[in-house]
């Protein structure tokens, strides 16, 4: 890597000190939370031609380092694979996060958006548009709520509903000036801002951040005993409950069947909001148009980002009842680009897609396939399988090869997937995500996971 950056940048060594600065290791608890393995950043670039790392190279240079990427430069994408720079196909079982439930680049969400581009993107709140109200119509309508309030990123919603539940707090509830307090789940992930790192139990998440907001307290996932209690100890004060119906950073932990149907039945009891976090299981992702749905739940809030817009554009948007959703009044909660016409289109054409094309249905079944498939493989690397729908996860202990004789993490495995041409990435040290576009079929299904039991093999 170093001669081809001296190469391109004989006057200036920047990169280079980058690079080298970046191949450092980090400390153990930052190396744990980002599922990194070593980190040896000139390693894990040797084999990569001059095009990628040219990209990679101004990114090291002028970029930010927040994120620790494969190495790999994407170029194109269409249905569950992409492309790099140097022409490789890759099937890609990341998704964006799944933002890109509905497959990248899908045509109809593509015309919406290139359509609406054409004829109005943005008008601010500051005045009505033609499309917003159209669209909170057909959101409401597609997910049986009342009301929706439109925002941007999936983080933004998770904000706004911690808003709209303080307000809640206080003017339905009663909870006295200032007191109100929300409850979270271990190990929840709903973002990166003051708010969602105060909820967090990932030290590298909050530390060196403080001081965090108060208010906000935590609750084992999946103890429903430990929920009540918690509830009951502060009953007055208490006004939500926000949790993910399936913790995807905490590796795809899926809790008993009815957890959240119990939970939101503890809620109630309590009067408290339960707000479900589907940011990353909604948009039938898991087999149901929302994840709540496998326990035919409906929580109070739903939050929904991602794939609400097939990847292509922020959209967020937070369901929940008049009662809730009015509490905040003109001039207390808003965004510039929040309910955009170009947004709302492209929500719109996302969500039709969806259901036109089957996609819940699809994912339902080709997550059984998958499992099947890697419960199939026998490896002894794989502990363990979980998932629904097409958010599915193996857990792999660190292990040394006896091919390569190196120490292996998750992370060292996704490496040489990707070589292999399918993309993913850990969560810790010792899980792997695995979540394709909806649109993905069976042969494609049996392709990816042939690429799993062959890489798992090389490196076993």
């Amino acid at each position: 890597v170093a001669p081809y950056l001296y190469s391109r940048n004989s006057n200036d060594g920047t990169m280079i000190r980058s690079a080298v600065r970046l191949s450092r290791p980090l400390s153990r608890v930052q190396r744990n939370a980002r599922s990194m393995g070593s980190y040896n950043i000139v390693e894990e670039r040797a084999h990569l031609s001059p095009k990628s790392l040219g990209a990679m190279a101004k990114e090291d240079k002028y970029g930010a380092t927040n994120y620790h990427p494969l190495p790999v430069v994407l170029a194109k994408g269409l249905g569950p694979k992409v492309w790099d720079v140097d022409g490789k196909e890759y099937f890609d079982f990341l998704s964006a996060y799944s933002a890109v439930n509905q497959g990248h680049c899908h045509p109809k969400i593509i015309k919406a958006m290139t359509d609406q581009s054409n004829t109005l993107t943005l008008s601010s709140r500051a005045f009505h548009n033609d499309v917003l109200g159209e669209y909170c119509e057909f959101i409401t309508d597609y997910f049986g709520y009342e009301r929706v309030l439109p925002m941007n990123t999936g983080v933004e919603g998770g904000e706004t509903a911690c808003k709209l539940a303080r307000r809640w707090g206080y003017d339905v509830k009663g909870i006295k000036h200032d007191k109100a307090r929300i409850l979270f789940a271990n190990e929840n992930f709903w973002g990166r801002t003051l708010a969602a790192i105060s909820s967090s139990t990932d030290p590298s998440s909050s530390a060196g951040f403080g001081p965090i907001m108060p208010g906000f307290d935590l609750v084992p996932f999946n103890d429903l005993a430990a929920l009540e209690k918690k509830l009951a100890a502060h009953a007055d004060e208490y006004c939500a409950f926000m949790v993910e119906p399936i913790q995807g950073e905490a590796g795809v932990v899926v809790p008993d069947q009815g957890y959240l149907k119990k939970a939101h039945d503890i809620c109630k009891k309590y009067n408290v909001l339960l707000i479900a976090d589907e940011v990353q299981t909604g948009c039938s992702r898991t087999g149901r148009e929302l994840a709540s749905m496998w326990d035919g739940a409906k929580p109070d809030v739903t939050i929904l980002g991602k794939a609400l817009s097939g990847g292509t554009f922020p959209v967020s948007a937070v369901l929940a009842s008049s009662e809730v959703i009015l509490s905040i009044k003109p001039g207390e909660h808003g965004s510039t680009f929040g309910g955009n016409p170009l947004a709302c289109k492209i929500g719109m054409a996302s969500l039709k897609a969806l259901r036109e094309e089957k996609m819940t249905e699809n994912a339902d079944a080709m997550g059984e396939v998958t499992r099947k498939n890697l419960a199939d493989m026998k490896s002894p690397l794989v502990t363990t399988i979980r998932g629904r729908g097409l958010l599915n996860a193996i857990v792999i202990p660190p292990f040394k090869s006896s091919s390569s004789g190196k120490h292996m993490k998750a992370w060292d495995v996704c490496l040489e997937f990707a070589k292999n041409g399918l993309l993913c990435k850990p969560t810790h040290d010792d899980i792997i995500r695995l979540a394709p576009a909806l649109t993905i079929n069976k042969a494609q299904i049996d392709e990816a996971c042939g690429i799993i039991e062959k890489t798992l093999k090389q490196v076993q």
